[in-house]
Parts: C-alpha cells; structure tokens; sequence
C-alpha cells in the first residue's frame, strides 16, 4: 500500500506500470517544496524493490523496511546536504558524488532487485555532473530505476528533461489533507485547516510542524522580524538586507523560502485592501496585517510584489545578493502608521 498523500493520478500510472512491467528507466518528481517528493521517490524505490511483486509496496517485506529506514544498500540519495555538524549547505551537487554513484549503477544490485539512486535537487548539478548524469540517462543500464526530484525544472538542462517519464506533483485537496493529517498524525480538526491553509496543500511542510514543534516557532520568529522591519527605518533595513545575503550565501533555498514568505504577507495585505479577508495565508496574524495595511495603498503593495519578484528573478540568475536585497529594501514601501 502507498505511503502517500493525495497524488493519486501519479499512482495510477505508477501500478499500470507495475502490473505490466512497464515502469521507466528515469523519473522526473516535479512539484513544489514539500509536497511530498522524496516520499514518493522512496515509495517507488520501495515499489520495484519489494518481494511482493504486487502493484504497490506491501510496506512490511525486508526490503520495503529496509528501504523505508534508509538502510538499504542499492538505493542512494544524492542532494545539497552538508557532511559535517556546521558546515554551510552546498550550492550544487558535484561531479565527484555523481561519479561515485553512477559508479555503482554500472555494477549488479547487492541486496534488492533494482537499484535506485534519488537525485534530490537534480536543478542543482553542476554543469559536469548534469553531463555525466545525461550519459547515463541515454544509455540506462539494466536493473537500475533514476528518480530526479525537482521544484524548478525550467533550470534542467532540456536534455535531460527529455530522457525522462515526468511525473507532476500537486498540492493535496484541501479536504484529503485534512481528513490525513487527523487521522495519521491526530490532529484536531481545526489545527489541521489551518495547516493545510499555511501548507499550500504541501502535506510535508504540515507534518514536519506537528512532529516539530520549533517549526511552527521559527515562522513566528520570521514574521516577528519581517514585521519590525516593515515598521523600522533605512538602518534597520539595510542591516536586514546584510543578513538575507548573508543567509543566500550559505544556503539559497531557505533565503529563496523567506523571500516568498514576504511575498505572501504582502499579498495578504492585497486581499486585506480588496476586502477579500478570507483568503489570507497568515491568517492567525489578521489584525496584525490590517494594521499595516491601513499605511500602505494598494499601488505601493502591488509595486512592491513586483519588486519582490524582480528580487528573485535576480537571484536565481545569480547577481549580486548583497545589492539585489538592498534594493529590495530601498523599495520597501514606509507606512503611515
């Protein structure tokens, strides 16, 4: 039985391919932050792996717990993680780690009937590892399964994208992830539709805040800092500007990630302005955003999302961090209040 939440028509594909024996040699899981990627990427490792042989891992044979558990040797991850307390997180997966485990794809699988290597963040390869991965890709060895797990494939070289069986991932419906989050992770209720409205239907970011708690405390401090800054002066906001390069230089994702938590609360002050309170994302902070919204008009929120975007654009076209959030700054509309 799939450990998934929602995605079902990818499930579908997944079992026809399963019954057939007419699964790819390569996936792409496209889909955005936390939407359950690499839960799905260990199912299908599961899957292939498991002494079942059934349309969907039966969740309880050697293989599937041993993959479950992440102690299996023919399935790898490959992603931007650090390899020591401390050290900042990589920029790019290297061709030395790509080398090392197309390596092991040339070779028979050791314990499982398939080996699978997830390549967590594949718009992350640098230019020699995409080119090593893409050879493997046009010439696939037997027994081996490649997943590429990605929220951003316009940045993937076309070539690799066109070697693979894409595989779309959707934010969970509203009533699916509720109905999921009370009955695995006793959630009350109400908690879960607010998560679920928090989550954007990505049922990972909600599960990771009930199993831990300092997630939910951390968002609070971000909107605490996001708020005082929103209020404060020049200083302040350049200080601020110092610590979001600062952030982007060791680790892009969790600065990209902040950036769309100001993209967010501005739009709640939009909808606040549009009288369409009922759809804002940081609804528990509401008398907090119509405070604000009362200092700043419309013109200068829509002009300040659009800034906010330009930021972004500029960051992942890789200019200079340090100017690009200064000018995001300098841009930051003064309330009046």
């Amino acid at each position: 039985m799939w450990d998934v939440v929602g995605q079902d028509h990818i499930l579908r594909q997944l079992e026809f391919g399963l019954k057939w024996d007419r699964l790819a040699h390569a996936y792409l899981l496209a889909g955005p932050a936390h939407v359950g990627k690499m839960t799905l990427a260990i199912e299908i490792a599961r899957a292939v792996n498991c002494i079942a042989r059934q349309e969907s891992p039966c969740g309880v044979c050697a293989q599937c717990t041993r993959i479950a558990a992440g102690n299996h040797a023919d399935v790898r991850v490959v992603g931007k993680v650090s390899r020591a307390e401390g050290e900042a997180a990589r920029t790019v997966i290297g061709i030395q780690e790509v080398r090392e485990v197309l390596h092991q794809v040339s070779l028979k699988p050791f314990e499982g009937s398939r080996i699978v290597v997830i390549f967590d963040g594949v718009e992350s390869l640098s230019d020699e590892a995409a080119n090593a991965l893409l050879k493997t890709l046009e010439e696939p060895p037997d027994q081996v399964t490649l997943l590429l797990l990605t929220a951003n494939e316009d940045a993937i070289l076309p070539t690799i994208l066109s070697r693979c069986r894409r595989l779309s991932l959707l934010p969970v419906p509203r009533p699916q992830m509720v109905d999921a989050l009370v009955s695995r992770e006793s959630c009350d209720r109400e908690r879960a539709e607010e998560l679920v409205r928090l989550s954007r239907g990505c049922y990972g970011w909600a599960r990771s805040v009930l199993r831990e708690p300092e997630l939910w405390e951390a968002r609070g401090e971000v909107l605490d800092r996001l708020a005082q800054v929103c209020r404060s002066g020049l200083e302040d906001r350049f200080a601020y500007a110092n610590e979001l390069a600062a952030q982007f230089s060791r680790d892009r994702d969790s600065s990209q990630q902040l950036l769309f938590e100001w993209q967010r609360w501005w739009r709640d002050l939009l909808l606040i302005k549009e009288g369409a309170d009922g759809y804002l994302h940081n609804a528990d902070r509401a008398e907090e955003l119509r405070l604000h919204a009362t200092g700043v008009t419309t013109a200068q929120i829509v002009g300040f999302l659009e800034r906010i975007n330009k930021t972004l654009t500029a960051l992942e076209q890789n200019a200079n961090a340090r100017l690009a959030c200064e000018v995001l700054m300098l841009n930051l509309p003064v309330a009046s209040v």
